[in-house]
C-alpha cells in the first residue's frame, strides 16, 4: 500500500471511528454506567466485529449485497430489531442497584459487542467503501490486511474516547436518578442513530 494511501486511511479511520453512531453511543452510556475499565470488551469487540466485516465484505460478500437487494432488506429489519434490544437494554443498566430494584446489570461484553457490528448500519455503510476505495488490486489481499490492521490502530483509541468521556460523567450521575434519565436520552439517541442511517441516505453503501 502507498503510503499516501495509508495515510489517507488513517485519516478516514479516525474521522468515522470517532464520529457520532450507535457503537459510540453505547461506549459513552457504557463508560457513565460501568466505567472505562469495564467497558473495554465493549470496545476491543466493536472494534473486532467492525474489522471481520471488512474482511468478509473485501473477500466477495459486499458484491453479494450489490446485486441481491433482499439481503439488504433483511439486514435492515435485523438492524431494527437489535438496536431497539440494546436500547431496552441500555435503559435497564445500572452501576448500582436502586433501593428495593432488580439486581444490577453487566455491561455489554466482547461478543455481545462484535455481534452489533453485523447489524450497525454506521459499519455497513463505512465497511462497504474501505476494500473498495482503500486496496491495492496488484496485492489485494496483502493491502486488505494492511488496510485491516491500520484501521484498528486507529479505531481503538478514537472509539475509547466516547468511553473515557462516559466515565468522566460517572460521578455525576451517580447521585438520584440521574443514571437512569441519562440512560434513557442514550437509548433514545441510539434509536434516532439507527433510524437515520438506516432510513437516511446511507441505505449501507449501496
Amino acid at each position: 500500500m502507498p503510503f499516501e494511501t495509508a495515510i489517507a486511511l488513517m485519516g478516514f479511520a479516525f474521522v468515522m471511528s470517532i464520529s457520532p453512531g450507535p457503537g459510540n453511543v453505547l461506549l459513552l452510556s457504557s463508560g457513565a454506567t460501568f466505567g472505562f475499565r469495564r467497558s473495554l470488551p465493549l470496545v476491543f469487540g466493536i472494534s473486532f466485529g467492525f474489522l471481520s466485516m471488512v474482511a468478509v465484505l473485501g473477500l466477495g460478500f459486499g458484491q453479494v449485497m450489490h446485486t441481491h437487494s433482499s439481503v439488504v432488506t433483511v439486514l435492515k429489519f435485523a438492524c431494527a430489531a437489535y438496536v431497539l434490544y440494546l436500547a431496552s437494554k441500555i435503559v435497564r443498566s445500572r452501576a448500582k442497584p436502586s433501593a428495593g430494584g432488580p439486581e444490577v446489570s453487566a455491561p455489554i461484553g466482547f461478543l455481545q459487542a462484535a455481534s452489533f457490528q453485523l447489524v450497525n448500519p454506521k459499519a455497513w455503510a463505512v465497511a462497504l467503501i474501505l476494500p473498495v476505495t482503500y486496496t491495492v488490486p496488484e496485492t489485494y489481499l496483502f493491502s486488505l490486511a494492511i488496510l485491516i490492521g491500520l484501521f484498528f490502530l486507529v479505531n481503538v483509541p478514537a472509539i475509547s474516547i466516547w468511553a473515557l468521556a462516559g466515565a468522566s460523567l460517572t460521578r455525576f450521575v451517580a447521585h438520584g436518578n440521574r443514571i437512569a434519565w441519562f440512560n434513557g436520552a442514550m437509548a433514545a439517541l441510539l434509536v434516532i442513530s439507527m433510524a437515520w442511517m438506516l432510513f437516511g441516505t446511507a441505505e449501507f453503501g449501496v
